[in-house]
C-alpha cells in the first residue's frame, strides 16, 4: 500500500449539462491506515466524491488514484481494493443476512467455502449471528447498517469508503458502528468517512477536509480547525430574542469574528474568556438587558463549521433532487 491510499487532484464533476458544479476542484491525500473525514452538509459534494473514487461516477476533469491505481484507466483494480458502504443500505430485503454476505462474496469471485466461512465470521464480529438466517426485512435500521458494512468487508479490502454510515441511527447504534470502525483501523484498514455529524468526525477522523458547495473550505486535524476559532466560546442565553439581538450589536466589538445568533442564544469566540465575560456582563447590565445564563467552553467542530460557512452542518438550503447524486439546486460555480 502506498503512503497515501487515496490521492485526488483537482476533481471537478458537473451535472445538468454543466450548470451544476457538484465538485469544484477538490484535491485530497488520504494517508494509509487511518480515518480521513469528509465533512459537510447535505449537497456539499461528499457523496459525489465517494462515487467518483469508487468508480461509480467519472470525474468531469481531474485525476485520482486509489491504492495506487488510476480510477479512470484502472477501475477494475480499484474495485478489487475497496469496500463501499453508504447511508442507503444495499442489502436485499428478501435474503437472509448470511445469504446477503455470501452473495457479495460470490460476486467478487471468491471461493465458495471461503465466502461461507467469512460470512459466519463477519456475522459474529458484527453481533448478527442470532439473526443470520432471518430475512433482512425483519432487521432494525442499526442491524441493516451493520450488515451493509459487513458485506463491504467480505473481500477484506484495504480501503473502505463509508458514506454517512450512521445517518438516521439511534445513539447506541451509532456508538456501536464507531467502535467497529475504530477496530478496523487498528487492524490496518484505511477509511474514507463522509459525515455531516461533527461529533462523529471529531471522534473518528485523524484528518479532516470540510466541503461546502463542492469546494474545500478548510482542512487539518480537529484540533487545528478548532484552534482557528480562538481560545474560548462565550455562550449567552437571553430571556427574549429581542434582547439577544440588542446584545449582539452591543457586544460585537468583543470578538474578532461575527457572533452567531440562534433564537435567544448568542455565541462568540474570544481570546481572553474571563476578561471578555466580565466586560460583556457590564455592558449587558448597563443596557438593562436581562440575561438568562452564560457559559464558557472550548470551541467545537460545530463552532468551526458555523464560522466557516455561516450555517450548521446539517442545514440544507433546498431538497436534493432525485436522479442526480450528490447535488442540490444551485447556480453554476456557486
Amino acid at each position: 500500500m502506498p503512503e497515501f491510499a487515496v490521492v485526488a487532484h483537482d476533481i471537478v464533476r458537473l451535472f445538468a449539462k454543466g450548470e451544476v458544479r457538484a465538485l469544484d476542484g477538490v484535491s485530497l491525500e488520504v494517508p494509509a491506515g487511518q480515518v480521513f473525514g469528509l465533512l459537510g452538509p447535505n449537497g456539499s459534494g461528499k457523496t459525489t466524491m465517494v462515487r467518483i473514487l469508487s468508480t461509480i461516477l467519472s470525474p468531469t476533469s481531474g485525476s485520482a488514484t486509489v491504492a495506487g491505481f488510476d480510477i479512470v484507466k484502472q477501475p477494475n483494480q480499484v474495485r478489487r481494493h475497496i469496500g463501499l458502504a453508504g447511508q442507503n443500505s444495499t442489502v436485499d430485503e428478501n435474503l437472509t443476512g448470511f445469504e446477503n454476505i455470501r452473495m457479495v462474496g460470490l460476486l467478487n469471485h471468491l471461493n465458495k467455502d471461503f465466502v461461507e466461512a467469512k460470512a459466519n465470521q463477519l456475522l459474529d464480529d458484527f453481533n448478527l449471528s442470532d439473526a443470520a438466517h432471518r430475512t433482512i426485512k425483519t432487521y432494525s435500521g442499526g442491524m441493516r447498517r451493520r450488515l451493509d458494512l459487513a458485506a463491504a468487508l467480505v473481500a477484506s479490502p484495504p480501503i473502505l469508503f463509508l458514506d454517512e454510515p450512521t445517518t438516521g441511527l439511534d445513539p447506541q447504534s451509532r456508538q456501536d458502528l464507531w467502535g467497529i470502525i475504530e477496530r478496523l483501523v487498528e487492524g490496518g484498514t484505511t477509511v474514507l468517512l463522509t459525515t455531516q455529524y461533527l461529533d462523529e468526525a471529531d471522534r473518528l477522523a485523524k484528518q479532516l477536509v470540510v466541503l461546502d458547495h463542492g469546494k474545500i473550505i478548510a482542512q487539518g486535524t480537529s484540533a487545528e480547525l478548532k484552534k482557528q476559532m480562538g481560545a474560548t466560546v462565550l455562550a449567552l442565553n437571553f430571556t427574549s430574542s429581542d434582547d439577544a439581538v440588542r446584545a449582539q450589536t452591543l457586544l460585537a466589538s468583543l470578538s474578532a469574528t461575527p457572533a452567531n445568533l440562534d433564537g435567544t442564544v448568542l455565541e462568540m469566540t474570544v481570546d481572553n474568556g474571563p476578561a471578555v465575560t466580565a466586560d460583556a456582563l457590564r455592558r449587558i447590565d448597563a443596557a438593562g438587558i436581562t440575561l438568562g445564563g452564560l457559559a464558557l467552553r472550548e470551541p467545537s467542530l460545530d463552532d468551526v463549521f458555523i464560522n466557516l460557512t455561516g450555517h450548521k452542518a446539517e442545514d440544507v438550503d433546498a431538497p436534493a433532487p432525485t436522479g442526480r447524486p450528490g447535488r442540490r439546486p444551485r447556480k453554476a460555480n456557486a
